[in-house]
């Protein structure tokens, strides 16, 4: 069918009840991969508990071990190499395609990220679930509106529709999946894209749940609510975690640079020496190995004393660093969760010290410690604070979380730190990305919606006033809820919502100058 402008108009028209339709049929299809990638992931993690049980002060089979895990290397190299979009997270992938900077075929994307995340957490390296299952939710998303036959404006909403599901399914978590996909993926929000989004969401975490269980992922008490007295202390935890949080997106770029120095190495090579330092980790440090979710039970415990948990958060930031700077298919999403819960540890045990904090709060600040660390990486507040209360099964800290992820986010950028993703994306698009889209794009038109800031170029103006991007179409105007037709002399406010038409070939270039527009004075 020819998706030209009349057809992506129409369609355009009927997308509030369309959508949600499909919202359900993604959410069905993502749940259903997500599910069968958590139930991989778990007898991966089963296995590796009883490996490194096994070789324990056994030099013939730890011998054994790393011939097991150099094979498993060279198979995940192999898929890299075979479907190179596979590598890393998937988050910027995603959220490159969504934009319209990047290219992946979900035929090859599914099979080759489900088997190289599990060969990875199989092998222990420190990565997470969350940012694959993101990645292989969107490409079931992808999947369906190839199937079905949609246009790319359709495409990309069930593509987030997906990468909502894909994060629902994997921590339980359907109000999280669906602000993440919206504040992170999509960078956007549309009433219809809204509805489409929380059906697909709820829809994979109920079949997720349905099977895996509704228990929430972190299972831990937390006995007393954080009085109002200890806020100031906040303050200081969520600046610390800014710091920190700028800390660990430089080291991961870093780790990723010092990879790419030995050009000899090429993605296989740096493959292998991840898993052959996870290897060692199983020898010497088998705690760290994988993405560490039994750390948390040990923690809230009360099983570490201080210095304990220090050398802990080292030594699994290091092995962090070195398992995803290899590009290897797995995501930081959960790993920095888990390195935030020792930070916050670390910070309550000291201040049980230096500031006579009770105890009884050292879990508080764990868990408030996970939001503000990562919003401090991410730059997505909401989706922090939505995720640890989903996560923990707790409602009761939601003041408390809002204080520290909010100082969090107001330092890590005071401090200049870019988001995580946009960075990662900013790399994959410099290394070839971009060009590689702009060759395999068709021609087939895209609807992209943008809403006008208070203080940006456009407020105030009148449509012909405005230097619109080259092969750039206004087609609407929605204010009040009442959609017109934007003329020329039609005089632009803050928060008027405009859709424009493009070329899919240029959807990522006007979507940045766009942006710019409706976002920025100048």
């Amino acid at each position: 069918m020819k998706k030209d402008v009349s057809h992506t108009i129409q369609r355009a028209q009927r997308f509030p009840v369309i959508l949600i339709g499909e919202g359900l049929l993604v959410g069905a299809a993502a749940g259903l991969v997500v599910m069968f990638y958590r139930i991989a992931l778990t007898f991966a993690a089963e296995w590796l508990n009883r490996i490194v049980t096994a070789i324990k002060g056994d030099l013939f089979k730890t011998a054994v071990w790393f011939v097991i895990l150099l094979v498993m290397a060279l198979i995940v190299g192999r898929l890299v190499k075979w479907e190179p979009m596979i590598s890393g997270s998937g988050i910027p992938q995603v959220e490159g395609e969504v934009l319209g900077k990047l290219k992946e075929n979900w035929k090859r994307v599914l099979p080759a990220k489900f088997l190289g995340g599990f060969l990875c957490l199989l092998g222990g390296l420190s990565l997470g679930r969350e940012g694959p299952s993101i990645q292989l939710g969107a490409m079931s998303g992808q999947g369906v509106s190839r199937i079905l036959d949609r246009g790319k404006t359709e495409e990309r909403y069930l593509m987030t529709c997906g990468a909502s599901a894909g994060l629902a399914a994997a921590f339980h978590a359907p109000l999280a999946g669906m602000m993440f996909s919206l504040e992170e993926i999509h960078k956007g929000f549309s009433v219809s894209l809204l509805m489409s989004v929380m059906t697909a969401s709820v829809t994979a975490d109920y079949i997720a749940s349905h099977i895996m269980g509704i228990d929430p992922v972190f299972q831990f008490e937390l006995e007393h609510v954080l009085p109002q007295d200890y806020y100031w202390i906040l303050v200081i935890l969520g600046a610390v975690l800014g710091v920190m949080g700028a800390l660990y997106n430089k080291v991961m770029l870093l780790a990723q640079d010092l990879y790419k120095k030995p050009e000899f190495l090429g993605v296989t090579g740096r493959i292998v020496i991840a898993f052959m330092a996870a290897g060692v980790m199983a020898v010497l440090f088998p705690c760290v190995l994988g993405s560490g979710g039994d750390l948390i039970t040990d923690l809230t415990g009360g099983e570490f004393v201080l210095g304990t948990v220090i050398l802990i958060f080292a030594v699994k930031f290091l092995f962090s660093a070195v398992s995803f700077g290899s590009g290897a298919p797995g995501g930081i999403f959960f790993p920095l969760l888990i390195l935030g819960a020792f930070i916050g540890a670390a910070f309550a045990m000291t201040g049980v010290e230096l500031f006579g904090l009770d105890p009884v709060y050292i879990n508080n600040f764990v868990l408030l410690s996970m939001a503000g660390y990562f919003t401090a990486i991410v730059r997505a507040p909401i989706t922090g604070i939505i995720l640890l209360f989903e996560m923990s099964g707790s409602v009761s800290q939601m003041l408390s979380l809002a204080v520290v992820s909010v100082t969090a986010y107001i330092t890590a950028t005071l401090l200049k730190s870019e988001p995580i993703y946009e960075s990662l994306l900013g790399r994959i698009l410099d290394s070839g990305g971009k060009k590689k889209s702009e060759v395999r794009a068709g021609g087939q038109k895209v609807l992209s919606e943008f809403v006008i800031m208070g203080g940006s170029v456009l407020e105030d103006r009148t449509v012909m006033e405005i230097n619109w991007p080259n092969n750039c179409l206004l087609v609407s105007l929605e204010r009040d809820g009442k959609e017109m037709i934007p003329r020329g002399k039609t005089r632009l406010k803050a928060g008027d919502r405009l859709t424009v038409m493009t070329d899919e070939r240029d959807a990522g270039y006007i979507h940045d100058k766009m942006e710019n527009l409706c976002y920025t004075s100048f």
